[in-house]
């Protein structure tokens, strides 16, 4: 089965030459010396201030949080991966939702005043699909409510706007290094910062509140990064460019192929894509799930990212219904996209939604002028051109 991604393993003789050097060191955790290269590396290759590396990218929303002393509620999107949603409840913060912009997918800077409560302390984002927010309209109102800015960026690795890194932009940037991710750990994810002092502090919450073996100073959890993830991680770093140019080749293929038939993500302005995913809009669900259907009988399995949306989840009732979001996260379906993918096979996922959409364009038509004739509109001298019938059958169609 093709998936939507395949994890990128890089140089297997490097990687198992960073083994060896653990094995030799007897170093395994606790900012060994491999952890704190790749803090280094990534620091320098991303254009940030501080960079803190942890075992996973949920950990890194949650100890962000708490770095940033949040609490009552957070407005958030409800168009994103569970973990934005679930680690606010986790820690006791209310999520407070509010749609997404139709273009960009992204939460709309223009919802967010009108659901600010009197306990609401943060605004968590994400960058959906490594698609930058609206960074500016987001500061702008943290700054006139006094509210911290947290980001998910969990698909936005090396993605810039206007010409430096997007983590730059926000108190706080997460990412995720996870093995399905454009660059990876195995499992793993970071916390970004400008602020030193809040760095510092992070970093002593990444390991239980320990300054050295006698000093413990406040709460905290276990959120290190291991060396051989570390050993991962600055294997692909080394091949970054390779894998960004494979997906970007792929990206534009299917572009070409598919931009004139379905939705796309519109891209914020100044922005440097990563392209991370390919995401595309469906007519409506029932169609999503018929291409689905066709990919799973071809072989391919395409994701339903981000399904459902999280105004929905059970355990956050009552939300107001927020409308982008769910219907746009009934209609998105990812393709697959990775270095090594096949020609054939993107080929393939292309020919199969063309198809699959044509034939129902197809079948609409027939049942349309099969319902003029049972009308007998024809005998009636109606005079429609094709063009006015196909208006009539497809409303969207121009």
């Amino acid at each position: 089965m093709i998936n939507v991604t395949k994890s990128y393993l890089g140089n297997k003789s490097k990687f198992m030459g960073y083994v060896d050097s653990i094995y030799a060191s007897g170093w395994l955790t606790n900012h060994g010396p491999l952890v704190t290269e790749l803090e280094e590396r990534l620091r320098d290759y991303l254009g940030v201030r501080n960079i803190v590396l942890t075992n996973n990218g949920t950990l890194a929303l949650q100890v962000a949080y708490r770095a940033l002393k949040l609490s009552g509620s957070a407005i958030t999107t409800p168009f994103s991966f569970v973990a934005t949603t679930s680690s606010l409840q986790w820690e006791g913060i209310r999520p407070i939702f509010v749609d997404i912009d139709k273009a960009s997918w992204n939460l709309d800077p223009q919802t967010i005043e009108e659901r600010i409560e009197s306990d609401t302390s943060a605004i968590v984002a994400t960058h959906v699909f490594g698609n930058p927010c609206d960074v500016e309209a987001i500061a702008q109102v943290a700054e006139r409510y006094r509210l911290k800015v947290i980001y998910d960026g969990a698909h936005a690795f090396n993605v810039r706007y206007r010409n430096r890194s997007v983590f730059n932009w926000g108190d706080v940037s997460t990412l995720s290094f996870h093995a399905t991710k454009l660059f990876h750990t195995i499992e793993g994810g970071a916390i970004v910062t400008d602020d030193d002092a809040l760095a510092a502090r992070i970093r002593l919450l990444c390991n239980f509140g320990i300054v050295d073996t006698d000093v413990i100073d406040g709460i905290g959890i276990n959120a290190k990064l291991n060396e051989f993830a570390a050993a991962m991680g600055l294997c692909i770093l080394d091949d970054m460019p390779l894998i960004l140019e494979q997906r970007e080749e792929i990206t534009r293929r299917y572009e070409d192929r598919l931009g004139d038939h379905f939705d796309l993500q519109q891209q914020q302005p100044h922005s440097e894509r990563n392209h991370s995913y390919f995401p595309i809009a469906l007519a409506n669900e029932d169609q999503l799930l018929r291409c689905r259907a066709a990919l799973n009988a071809k072989g391919v399995n395409p994701r339903r990212y981000f399904y459902p949306s999280l105004d929905t989840l059970g355990y956050l009732q009552p939300q107001p219904p927020q409308v982008q979001s769910r219907s746009l996260s009934r209609r998105v379906l990812c393709l697959p996209i990775y270095p090594g993918l096949p020609r054939h096979v993107q080929d393939s996922v292309v020919q199969t939604l063309l198809g699959e959409t044509s034939r129902r364009s197809q079948r609409q038509t027939g049942r349309f002028w099969s319902q003029i004739e049972t009308a007998g509109l024809m005998e009636h001298r109606f005079s429609l051109t094709a063009s006015e019938c196909k208006r009539i059958s497809d409303p969207s169609a121009t």
